[in-house]
């Protein structure tokens, strides 16, 4: 489906972006920038691992499980915080970090491109008790992402347009 084709593609272009970005930077510069939410380079970077490996998690139960699906919602109610705390990104070695953000990503791209069609409005209810379908789910997932390659852009002082 085009649709899954073009959300895996803008999302692939959004990770080389971004990997293009960081791998030059310092691990100082990475490690004490701190965005509006209090977040390093490596925590926003750590983020999107999370976001990642979750989204991975929602979008497979969301093709064989009953819905709408409660499954745990990581992003809400601080949880995402608690993540990034626990992981220690910020003390993660960087180039480990920039691979795995990379190749997370990455997976979620094939994930996205393989979806059953069919299951696209089943629903996941978040910890706020939203309900989203899969299909709003994956047209997200590289807004989400590019909303944290700004700020990092904005943290090292690259112009968005």
């Amino acid at each position: 489906m085009k649709l899954l084709e073009d959300i895996s593609n803008d999302t692939l272009l959004l990770i080389n972006e971004l990997e293009d970005i960081l791998k030059d930077l310092d691990t100082d510069m990475v490690s004490t920038k701190r965005n509006n939410q209090n977040r390093t380079i490596k925590q926003i970077v750590g983020h999107l691992v999370d976001s990642a490996s979750n989204n991975t998690h929602r979008i497979i139960h969301l093709q064989y499980q009953p819905t709408p699906l409660i499954f745990p919602d990581y992003a809400n109610l601080g949880a995402n915080d608690k993540w990034i705390a626990i992981q220690d990104y910020n003390n993660y070695n960087w180039n480990d970090l920039l691979q795995l953000m990379k190749y997370t990503n990455i997976h979620i791209t094939n994930v996205i491109k393989n979806i059953d069609t069919s299951k696209l409005q089943n629903k996941w209810i978040s910890a706020l008790e939203d309900q989203y379908t899969l299909e709003e789910m994956i047209v997200d997932y590289p807004v989400h992402f590019k909303i944290h390659l700004d700020e990092i852009k904005e943290l090292i002082n690259i112009k968005i347009f």
